[in-house]
């Protein structure tokens, strides 16, 4: 019975790594995987998946006027596809997840998606809310703060290191920008703004 799967965590964690190596799981048992990212996160390259560790692999690339249903229809149409996995969870819209969850429904293909699950102002993306609210099953890909607790949130700095406490939600970056912290280190660094409910 096919599922959505949400695997979420915080930034640097490995998510990308863990969808590569069960996308790899699958190819190596002679399984088809189809992937995508959205078209917008060019970090490892345009329609690439890429992770800290230096393994990637070519995706299909989506944006928020694309149906997934039908991207996804249309690659099972063109042969055998054991799995679906989607990195970046989070830059997908609400509707994308609907989406997804009718592609495990009605075509019977799992789908597992990998994400964040807060902004750095300690607030669900929306489509990691709608995740939250439809998938099968949740997995928690852990890493930890530097005071050797999990951590759970992340805060965003600017290039001279400060740490911002507004901004859009969506911002790509990586280790240059984004650090992983526990709640007690991140409410620390965020100072009065810690409230997500402050604008």
């Amino acid at each position: 019975m096919a599922k959505l799967y949400f695997n979420y965590s915080t930034m640097n964690a490995g998510k990308s790594t863990v969808l590569l190596q069960a996308s790899h799981n699958y190819i190596e048992r002679g399984m088809q995987t189809y992937l995508l990212i959205a078209r917008f996160d060019d970090r490892a390259g345009i329609g690439r998946i890429g992770s800290r560790i230096g393994i990637g692999a070519d995706a299909d690339t989506f944006g928020a006027e694309d149906d997934l249903f039908e991207m996804i229809a249309a690659r099972l149409n063109a042969g055998p596809c054991a799995c679906v996995f989607l990195d970046e969870a989070h830059f997908m819209t609400p509707e994308h997840v609907w989406q997804l969850a009718r592609v495990v429904d009605d075509l019977n293909v799992p789908v597992m998606t990998y994400g964040l699950r807060v902004d750095f102002r300690g607030r669900l993306f929306p489509a990691s809310a709608s995740l939250l609210a439809l998938a099968d099953e949740m997995r928690e890909v852990r890493t930890i703060c530097h005071c050797g607790k999990k951590a759970t949130m992340v805060v965003r700095r600017d290039e001279d290191g400060n740490v911002l406490a507004a901004g859009d939600q969506i911002v790509v970056g990586g280790n240059e920008r984004y650090v992983s912290l526990c709640r007690r280190h991140w409410r620390e660094e965020m100072g009065d703004y810690a409230d997500p409910n402050i604008d």
